[in-house]
């Protein structure tokens, strides 16, 4: 479901996929192949929500901002894993949030960074690029190197092949 809320409506390019099932609601805006998948919740009724180029959404993901003071951004090749929450929060480029991964208020990971599955981010936390943080709360563990790059880039670079896909079964009529 993609809907306005106060007269603000999502901005969506053709080039994105964004699941039946997946609500998006208000100021949102998706950049270039992005992606929205499953039962995803991107409410941006109370702060603007803004996801970056080839960035994907997993299923059961939600995306919210809080009321007056931080909207949620996410940058470029961004994986958000399913069942994560993303609350009032930047993301920058590169990131991947893993599978329950919660991150709060006022946060800030930094690029290239992997947050684990699981792990909890709590409010005002600073990450600095390319940290492995695990946990709850979230520590930082190690600074990834090259190979952990090329790993979070792979993901991301699946959902982009899953997102051409899906494009074109949609696209495609059916004979039923």
């Amino acid at each position: 479901m993609i809907r306005s809320y106060q007269g603000i409506s999502p901005a969506i390019p053709t080039t994105c996929y964004v699941d039946v099932s997946a609500q998006i609601i208000g100021d949102v805006i998706l950049g270039e192949h992005a992606s929205v998948w499953m039962n995803a919740v991107i409410r941006g009724d109370v702060n603007a929500i803004r996801i970056g180029a080839r960035s994907n959404v997993q299923d059961c993901a939600v995306l919210h901002g809080m009321r007056h003071l931080y909207p949620v951004i996410v940058g470029e090749m961004v994986t958000i894993g399913h069942n994560a929450t993303v609350h009032g929060c930047v993301l920058e480029d590169t990131v991947l949030v893993g599978i329950g991964a919660t991150i709060l208020n006022n946060a800030r990971i930094g690029e290239g960074s992997i947050i684990a599955a699981g792990a909890v981010i709590p409010e005002h936390t600073i990450i600095p690029p390319n940290s492995l943080v695990a946990g709850v709360p979230g520590r930082i563990r190690r600074t990834l190197q090259s190979e952990d790059r090329e790993m979070i880039l792979k993901y991301a670079q699946n959902y982009l092949d899953y997102t051409r896909i899906y494009l074109a079964e949609t696209a495609a009529p059916t004979n039923r």
